[in-house]
């Protein structure tokens, strides 16, 4: 429990001229919540110090007594699913207060959606997805206010809706789970455009994350930067446009102000859609432009994961789960690239990013939705998001809910030499073919030289051969390795092969 929680509440009844008896719960336990179905359900809020406060629900009624800071938390046993509103009642015995009554709640699956811009865009820009909203049912969300902090909050601004939340993939996420699980859907979103992952990183990191640890002290020690922070948020509302970019470039605030109130309220996981604003470079830590300092593409693997661990620890649940969309295909190198066109398989692109997405893998409770085949050459905020909920909801649907589907694209389970050929052998690959009929396209192979050249590719069942007359012997792949590759390898279920590169050579 977070002690700044008794501040903020302590602050707000000396204003009010007395501390008489009080109750109050954290900030998602509102009307028209939905709790997560079949796992222990955490509520918790601030009373009087050694207040015993009561937890009704259903059949349940939970007892717990407040600390001497009056926090309190306890955790109702798990429920099923069920579409039957019901109420919450909370009530602090012994006191004159009148019990707080939460109606018209729900139990289903409970996801946080969080990242930057193409979580936040919105499903009226998404005519597919805006044309499913009228048939929508079941799914309501909880929109985090977009602020900062520079600690730790207890709370946070929003209230559960009984409506669809705003953003396209966080919509149709909700929209195709529902359907598949046949259960109601709670969406909590709080996202903000261009925020770096080092933007919800929890300020603790510092001992697990080096370069965490260095953007901590360069922010607590830039007195310029803080000053313009506080006086952002004390002046008039909405900010500007230049603010409000100034704001959500920072490291670590977003995660205070917009995260760590939502923890640990029940949720089956968080789908992460972010990573756009670490490719600025490979490394990472450059000195221009100023927001350009966070992990780069090669160090945002291996950051990840750690966020994704200590984020496990916040929520106490080593099952708590991710679901990472890749980012798409785009094409827009640093100047300091190696040349090469959005098909090149050597330019510094979005393929680095995306192979340190793929890293997150090596974790259990992860998925990777695949989006090679989408996106836009010129547009780092593509349109085409309904395919990117339908594949989030699939490997949902697969991990989670236990439905026998199909919910990835083919995978390189290995490559194997065979004299002037490569044969690259595929799991998930049922089925496979290309969308278009021809040869598979977006293969590249190299030798000891590291010269890439376009293979020659032909299907053989579910195995691609690879060869090229430029090479007497390939050793090594990349296939879709690039930042707009022309893809057209699918299985069965039309689901694209995932991008890889067998070699280890350094960008």
């Amino acid at each position: 429990m977070k002690f700044l929680y008794r501040i903020v509440l302590l602050a707000g009844l000396l204003l009010n001229g007395s501390l008489q008896a009080s109750l109050e719960l954290g900030s998602l336990f509102t009307d028209h919540m939905v709790l997560q179905r079949e796992m222990p359900i955490p509520v918790w809020g601030l009373a009087d110090p050694q207040a015993t406060i009561e937890v009704s629900f259903g059949e349940q009624i939970q007892t717990i007594t407040a600390d001497a800071e009056g926090q309190w938390m306890l955790h109702l046993e798990p429920e099923a699913a069920s579409y039957d509103p019901r109420t919450m009642t909370v009530r602090a015995l012994a006191s004159q207060n009148a019990p707080i009554e939460l109606s018209d709640v729900l139990v289903g699956e409970v996801w946080i959606c969080s990242g930057q811009s193409n979580m936040q865009f919105g499903v009226n820009a998404v005519p597919e997805l805006k044309a499913l909203t009228a048939q929508s049912k079941h799914i309501r969300s909880f929109e985090v206010k977009r602020t900062v902090a520079f600690t730790e909050q207890a709370t946070c601004e929003g209230e559960w809706l009984d409506s669809y939340p705003s953003s396209a993939v966080a919509f149709g996420f909700a929209y195709f789970l529902q359907a598949q699980a046949d259960v109601p859907v709670g969406i909590i979103l709080t996202a903000w455009g261009s925020s770096s992952l080092e933007a919800w990183m929890p300020r603790d990191m510092v001992e697990t994350v080096p370069h965490f640890k260095t953007l901590m002290e360069e922010f607590d020690a830039d007195t310029a930067t803080r000053r313009k922070i506080q006086s952002i948020l004390d002046g008039p509302q909405p900010w500007s446009k230049s603010d409000d970019v100034f704001l959500r470039r920072q490291t670590n605030v977003l995660y205070n102000a917009m995260m760590a109130p939502l923890a640990p309220y029940a949720a089956r996981g968080l789908v992460w859609y972010q990573g756009e604003r670490n490719t600025q470079s490979m490394y990472g830590m450059v000195e221009a432009p100023w927001f350009a300092r966070n992990s780069g593409m090669l160090k945002y693997g291996d950051t990840l994961k750690k966020w994704m661990l200590r984020y496990r620890q916040e929520w106490g649940r080593d099952d708590f789960q991710f679901l990472v969309v890749m980012l798409p295909g785009y094409y827009n190198p640093p100047e300091t690239s190696p040349q090469g066109d959005a098909e090149s398989p050597i330019t510094h692109s979005w393929a680095w990013i995306r192979e340190s997405q793929l890293k997150a893998l090596e974790l259990p409770h992860v998925a990777v939705a695949n989006t090679i085949d989408l996106g836009s050459e010129k547009n780092v905020h593509p349109r085409d998001k309904l395919p990117v909920a339908e594949r989030l909801a699939l490997l949902a649907a697969r991990d989670i809910h236990g439905l026998e589907v199909e919910a990835e694209g083919p995978v390189m389970q290995r490559v194997e030499a065979a004299g002037d050929s490569l044969v690259v052998r595929f799991e998930h690959a049922a089925g496979l073919k290309t969308t278009d009929g021809k040869a598979p396209s977006a293969f590249w192979i190299a030798d000891e030289s590291a010269h890439w050249v376009s293979a020659t590719a032909e299907l053989r069942g579910e195995t691609v051969v690879l060869r090229s007359t430029e090479l007497k012997r390939p050793l090594y792949v990349r296939y879709a390795f690039a930042g707009k590759p022309g893809v057209n390898l699918v299985n069965a279920a039309g689901l694209p092969a995932y991008p890889f590169r067998t070699d280890r050579f350094q960008p």
